[in-house]
């Protein structure tokens, strides 16, 4: 590669990075905003289950990628909280089936919320041409990396595999 071309890519690189900090921080922000009532790995926990309920301790362990041990751990703290309901599944009354309670459902959309006024704050202070821009290319990249379109199990966290 030239050095041009790579003088251009670490510039890319970098702009990223430091957009990937503001939205790391927005991020921290509102995790804050509920920190009394769960920490970050619960949180992920519930964005899981928002995403793709109903699951079971087996799929909430996959999407998280830990040992089901530990995924049981954290849900019986989410359900002792009464963030989490456990429910028989009629098709299979092996497997307890889990989805959020209302109030981890309005927690995890309290958080949400959050995020979006955050993000619309800062993208207001942007020309609608440079918002739409930032948009397409944020989609992009995206799904460069994997993540499914919006609404289509939206709450993924991480690279898709």
């Amino acid at each position: 590669m030239e050095t041009t071309e790579q003088d251009e890519e670490r510039a890319q690189v970098d702009a990223v990075m430091r957009a990937s900090r503001v939205l790391v921080s927005v991020v921290a922000r509102s995790i804050a905003e509920v920190e009394d009532q769960v920490t970050l790995v619960q949180f992920r926990v519930l964005v899981v289950i928002a995403g793709h309920a109903p699951l079971n301790l087996s799929e909430v362990a996959r999407h998280l990628g830990v040992h089901p041990s530990n995924a049981t751990r954290m849900v019986d703290k989410l359900v002792g909280a009464g963030l989490v309901e456990r429910t028989d599944r009629p098709s299979d009354r092996r497997h307890l089936a889990l989805t959020l309670s209302p109030a981890g459902h309005e927690l995890v959309q309290r958080v949400m919320g959050f995020r979006r006024e955050s993000i619309l704050a800062i993208m207001s202070a942007m020309p609608a041409s440079r918002r739409r821009t930032l948009a397409s290319a944020l989609e992009s990249f995206a799904v460069a990396a994997g993540e499914p379109p919006e609404g289509e199990e939206a709450f993924i966290l991480g690279l898709a595999t």
